[in-house]
């Protein structure tokens, strides 16, 4: 039975609308919402905590994980309101902005529901490989899974790496096929898609008991599950409870003792202005209350090291929308902590007398790099304020912090090489720092490379493609360029007239090919990637981009040389806009790169004529979002951001140099 406290925290709390919290951080709630609540929940908590509340055989620590777009956080949505949070939006677990505005979620985010007497914390995980460090930092949280796959697609690239990462952890996932409402979808299809992730179990190691996994089926936009197959379940059956069920069932409590000392290894970190770091994750042993003294560890070559000693000032739970406070919370359960200074996410927070930390989770590697410098265009300092290389370097500090999949080595001249996983995750940060008034150059993405016995090494991502037959050949031909290699194709069940092709291709060669592939399937194609392995390195690229039309000239660009500029190639600006020597303001329609001038002006005359500056008529220019310049770059090129525009440049501004320059590398 649920203790008193508990429920009247859930009947208060439920009530509290998400949508009154003002600016939401990345763990969906709003920070400022602990001030205004800790006021009502401090009689209760005072009380103290029953002991039921603290029995891990009422958890159940569950993560979604699935490949991109196939209904993690429509299915979290459903399941919040299921069990009586009040959710006043579609998608309310994504809370950053960047991810509603690119429908897609970017971080995990932990909450809890009741049900039957059973608490469940719900961990909700991004499902693109950009963001796999997302996920590898927090299913080792859980004790189970629930693997949400597309009836109709299948199972795809990041179904294989999220599968993985959760069976490696032990964990038995409960295989959910979504979207059975399809018309396209039949119970055929479906046989068909779960025999397919069995075989990918199998692939990856699954023990017996892990290929023993429940299936239940299920329509997360219409809101409900069923243990069997159907498309139309009657009205009273319309809801999740089948899916509850098997997760109650299915899923083992946390393993726990209560009698043990204090330890928690931390899995997430926020910053908050009045209560500091917020730290999360998952208590593996013993009992914390507010007011206790524990000691924060780290591991260390030599064993461990104590970085802190501090006293628990706040313990907090997600529960639905709502972050609430709580007085003490046992082994098993996720929590939030305020309190602690100086850790942070892989560090252990300890009863005073532990003094060996947790072992650390192991992330894969990154894969590219970006160096991040000091924005020395002329047109620099017009619109940012975050300038020097100092606060540039402070911003990629405290990212790496909060985020493992990221590491930030500082450079020369006030430059620091970014490592990541992928163009996207790179570009969001990137995008973030923009919009908090930050200007920097950046450089094209490069691949790390490693070497294995005097071998060069490159990493190689497994790619699945979906196009109309009439692309094939154009999607093939680009790619060949690319040095990918084909592994399967064939026709899409239940879509006459579309393709999927499997392949590996190295990362290098699909480094702003996203836009490419846009445009030749004239965006009726779909394009999933994920990183497979190292391989050998399959030598250069072919040709995969044209040379570009570089300015020479200082000052506003006029219609009048754009409209002799036009049929030289394809314009990336428009008549008023700023331009100095080096700025690259369009492709060139050849190989080679052309220097021209935009700012020239119309002479003037004292012959009247119709064709003066405002009837010129130019073709619409090509605008580069962030994400299509990062894929676009060339080596000897850079992309000078600020708050308010996207500039492509030359490295070497000065014309005389960059010749001279080509010559050397010719020589």
């Amino acid at each position: 039975m649920a203790g008193p406290l508990l429920r009247s925290l859930w009947s208060n709390t439920t009530r509290r609308s998400f949508s009154s919290q003002s600016s939401p951080s990345k763990f969906g709630y709003s920070l400022s919402s602990l001030r205004s609540f800790s006021a009502a929940t401090a009689s209760s908590a005072a009380a103290g905590a029953p002991s039921s509340s603290l029995d891990p055989n009422r958890l159940r620590n569950v993560a979604v994980i699935a490949h991109v777009d196939h209904g993690k956080t429509t299915l979290m949505d459903r399941l919040l309101r299921q069990c009586g949070a009040d959710i006043p939006h579609e998608r309310a677990m994504d809370s950053i902005n960047l991810e509603r505005e690119r429908g897609i979620t970017i971080s995990s985010k932990v909450t809890s529901i009741f049900w039957k007497e059973n608490e469940l914390n719900m961990v909700d995980t991004p499902g693109h490989a950009d963001f796999g460090g997302e996920v590898e930092r927090v299913v080792g949280m859980v004790e189970g899974a629930i693997l949400v796959v597309d009836a109709g697609e299948g199972p795809l690239a990041q179904t294989k790496f999220v599968l993985a990462k959760a069976l490696k952890y032990g964990l038995r996932p409960i295989l959910l096929l979504n979207k059975v409402d399809r018309p396209s979808v039949t119970e055929e299809r479906c046989d068909e898609v779960e025999s397919l992730v069995f075989d990918l179990f199998a692939n990856l190691g699954a023990t017996e008991e892990q290929l023993d996994f429940p299936v239940l089926y299920a329509s997360a936009k219409e809101g409900w599950a069923s243990s069997t197959y159907t498309k139309d379940p009657p009205v009273d059956a319309k809801n999740m409870a089948d899916l509850l069920d098997a997760v109650v069932r299915h899923v083992q409590p946390p393993k726990a003792n209560l009698d043990e000392p204090f330890l928690m290894l931390v899995s997430m970190m926020e910053k908050d202005f009045y209560l500091g770091r917020i730290l999360t994750g998952r208590v593996t042993s013993g009992v914390v209350r507010v007011g206790d003294r524990v000691n924060g560890l780290r591991k260390t070559d030599s064993g461990s090291e104590k970085i802190e000693e501090a006293k628990v000032v706040k313990l907090m739970k997600k529960k639905g929308t709502t972050i609430v406070s709580i007085d003490a919370a046992g082994a098993g359960d996720i929590i939030c902590m305020a309190g602690l200074a100086a850790p942070s996410i892989g560090h252990t927070v300890a009863s005073a007398e532990v003094t060996t930390a947790l072992p650390t989770v192991e992330l894969d590697p990154p894969t590219i790099s970006m160096t991040f410098g000091v924005n020395d265009s002329p047109l620099a300092g017009r619109d940012g304020t975050h300038l020097t290389g100092g606060r540039i370097g402070d911003r990629l500090m405290a990212e790496a912090e909060t985020n493992l999949a990221i590491n930030v080595i500082p450079g020369l001249s006030e430059s620091y090489e970014v490592q990541g996983r992928g163009e996207l995750q790179l570009g969001i940060l990137i995008e973030n720092m923009r919009r908090e008034g930050f200007e920097l150059s950046v450089s094209p993405p490069k691949v790390m490379y490693k070497t294995d016995k005097g071998q060069r090494l490159e990493p190689i991502e497994e790619v699945t493609i979906e196009i109309n037959e009439e692309h094939v050949g154009l999607v093939m031909e680009a790619l060949s360029h690319r040095r990918a290699e084909v592994i399967d194709m064939g026709p899409v069940p239940g879509n006459d007239g579309r393709t999927r092709l499997s392949l590996t291709c190295p990362s290098r060669g699909l480094v702003g090919y996203r836009c490419v592939f846009s445009s030749d399937t004239r965006g009726t194609g779909f394009m999933h990637r994920a990183f497979l392995t190292y391989e050998k390195y399959r030598g250069p690229l072919g040709n995969v981009r044209k040379g570009v039309l570089v300015s020479m000239g200082f000052g506003t660009i006029t219609a009048h040389s754009l409209m002799s500029l036009e049929a030289r190639g394809i314009l990336f600006v428009s008549p008023g806009l700023d331009s100095y020597d080096g700025m690259i303001i369009g492709e060139h329609s050849r190989d080679t790169d052309l220097d021209v001038n935009p700012v020239r002006a119309k002479e003037l005359t004292n012959i009247r004529s119709a064709g003066k500056d405002e009837n010129v008529k130019l073709s619409p220019p090509r605008l580069m979002t962030l994400e299509e310049a990062i894929g676009y770059v060339a080596s000897d090129e850079l992309i000078e951001v600020t708050p308010k525009t996207i500039r492509l440049r030359k490295r070497c501004l000065d014309v005389n140099k960059r010749k001279s320059l080509s010559k050397r590398a010719k020589e």
